[in-house]
């Protein structure tokens, strides 16, 4: 979103904005490290796209992915982080000529993420977590809240579809019994990033119980929480490389 994006560029001094692809791509440098910073944009062919250009045109070589999700595990709450550990596509069904959710031609369903940019990830956010009132502000913590948020590692599940009912959340239950939280972007760019064996890593901010109640107050949790987040976590990691 373009908040979170807004609390990158903040903390990145004399970025240089380069269009491509309909895209805005901002060069910079934080804590002495040369930066890219991009929207994904939403649905996971404009996060394959953009993934491929931050590789193709610009030569990353490792991407970290933020941004929110909805939180379907047992145990997830509202103002909760999960860093993945893999990434499956839960609207890939090419069955009966491949099991359901495999992506054909790959033998797999799910995706991992680096390991080691994983678990550096993984203390950043552990590391802003415990100072809660320094990263969102007690206000906002209020609004929303949150107390004492934890992190969890594991499945998140990507589709081209906005789980907002019970309904749809159990059944992806079901069909994914270890699923953490879902979001629209993440299995895309995890696919390219094992197309091109560049590491990847991805955190989510549990914006919501991928219910009835999703939409209710989301763009001001993506403002006043998510986006706040997302800079604090990633100012640490780039301060600890």
């Amino acid at each position: 979103m373009r908040q979170e994006l807004a609390a990158v560029l903040e903390r990145m001094p004399g970025e240089q904005r380069q269009s491509a692809g309909g895209r805005d791509f901002w060069a910079g440098h934080w804590y002495g490290h040369e930066v890219v910073a991009v929207l994904s944009r939403i649905g996971k062919v404009a996060a394959a796209t953009t993934a491929t250009a931050l590789i193709e045109r610009f030569g990353v070589n490792r991407i970290l992915f933020t941004g929110v999700a909805g939180g379907i595990g047992a145990g997830l709450r509202v103002g909760d982080v999960v860093v993945a550990s893999s990434f499956v596509q839960h609207d890939m069904d090419a069955s009966p000529l491949f099991p359901r959710h495999e992506v054909p031609l790959y033998g797999r369903a799910r995706f991992d993420t680096d390991p080691a940019l994983s678990a550096a990830l993984a203390a950043a956010a552990r590391a802003v977590l415990a100072q809660l009132g320094s990263a969102l502000g007690a206000d906002a913590a209020a609004a929303f809240a949150l107390q004492a948020p934890r992190l969890h590692r594991g499945l998140i599940a990507s589709g081209d579809r906005f789980v907002a009912t019970v309904l749809e959340s159990a059944a992806l239950r079901q069909a994914l019994p270890d699923v953490l939280a879902v979001e629209m972007e993440g299995a895309a760019v995890a696919q390219v990033c094992r197309d091109y064996g560049v590491p990847f890593a991805a955190l989510r901010t549990i914006s919501d119980r991928a219910d009835e109640s999703a939409h209710m107050d989301f763009m001001r949790f993506i403002d006043q929480v998510a986006s706040r987040y997302s800079a604090a976590i990633l100012e640490t990691y780039f301060q600890n490389l």
